[in-house]
């Protein structure tokens, strides 16, 4: 039986007090995990875990059929030192839900929990649904959504749920981060001895400061690269045989990260070594049936800066949900109740459209 939807907010708000009441710091996610798994079993649904990341199906899912992805994440960041209020606890005020994770991302979670329990024991659907709660978004862990993935089985598309005022960020930016070193040959500084790194690494920072890549993204503008860590040298008179620095790259749909590493390596001549270049940039086809329902409820298109379970994801995917996210990782973190009505509304309108 389908439940109301008033019924699903109630909940769905009921849900996050008793996220916001567990600390569920990156890594540290295993109380949220077990609640979410105590969640779906006293409803009868059967759901599966890896670490802490807890997924479940819709109950009629059929192998035949393509599957859409309900995905966001229970883990926080700690509290900051601007905290007035106990940021586990879940309190109300004047419309206000406060608490860690009450934002980012729990509202956008519950929100998806509901739709997903909306359309649950629908036998008539053209798409499997998956609801992942995910661990480790806030580091970007490889024990999160990129090892849950890998067990879920196959995904045609994602909504990912983010704060973003039920605005669609159809791309996303990737990053790398890059170490760089330069190599010298030390000397004495009094006299003309060595080939001093220094220089051979300003030739370098210069280059990363003015070059423009050819390819510009139609949401996210140019890639943007920023040195900005700088070591080098023992003491004032020896010439560095070495000097060291890291440079933030902040990739676009215009690029994967893979082409952008290619580039610096072709121009600069200092050594360049990649942490990771997991974290790619995403987009999605503004043709996309999710993207168009998204539209037709009134949302608007824009390309995020800030990083989200997107980049390790391998599939289309559009970024949306209730709260702001000019609040994430704020002090006394809040989201309005009346915004996780509204989200609960708008996921369950937007895979009407769809699924």
């Amino acid at each position: 039986m389908i439940k109301s939807i008033t019924y699903l907010i109630e909940e769905a708000i009921s849900l996050l007090k008793q996220l916001i009441a567990l600390p569920s710091f990156s890594k540290e996610e295993s109380d949220t995990a077990d609640l979410l798994c105590r969640f779906f079993h006293d409803r009868g649904i059967v759901y599966e875990r890896i670490g802490n990341n807890v997924w479940a199906y819709n109950k009629y899912k059929d192998d035949s059929k393509p599957c859409v992805l309900l995905n966001s994440h229970h883990d926080t960041v700690k509290p900051n030192s601007g905290y007035t209020k106990d940021p586990f606890d879940p309190m109300v005020k004047e419309d206000k839900l406060f608490g860690l994770g009450s934002n980012d991302a729990g509202g956008c979670l519950v929100s998806l929990i509901a739709a997903f329990l909306y359309y649950y024991e629908r036998e008539d659907l053209r798409y499997n649904i998956c609801l992942l709660a995910s661990a480790e978004e806030e580091i970007s862990g490889k024990s999160g959504v990129e090892e849950a993935i890998k067990h879920i089985g196959p995904m045609d598309f994602a909504v990912v749920g983010e704060p973003t005022k039920l605005h669609m960020a159809v791309a996303e930016k990737g990053l790398m981060v890059l170490d760089c070193e330069a190599i010298g040959i030390a000397g004495h500084a009094a006299r003309e001895e060595g080939e001093n790194a220094i220089y051979k690494a300003m030739e370098a920072i210069d280059w990363f400061r003015s070059f423009q890549f050819p390819k510009i993204s139609a949401y996210l503008g140019p890639v943007k690269m920023s040195v900005t860590v700088v070591n080098s040298g023992t003491q004032h008179n020896v010439v560095p045989a070495s000097c060291t620095f890291v440079v933030d790259v902040r990739t676009t749909d215009a690029y994967n990260n893979q082409e952008v590493l290619d580039i610096i390596k072709k121009h600069v001549s200092v050594k360049v070594t990649p942490r990771s270049t997991r974290l790619n940039p995403s987009t999605i086809d503004l043709d996309h049936p999710i993207v168009q329902s998204g539209i037709s409820l009134g949302a608007h298109t824009f390309g995020s800066p800030t990083m989200s379970d997107q980049a390790l994801l391998p599939i289309p995917s559009v970024k949306v949900g209730p709260g702001d996210s000019a609040r994430s990782h704020a002090a006394d973190e809040y989201i309005f109740l009346t915004e996780i009505e509204q989200g609960v509304a708008f996921y369950i309108d937007l895979l009407q459209n769809v699924v």
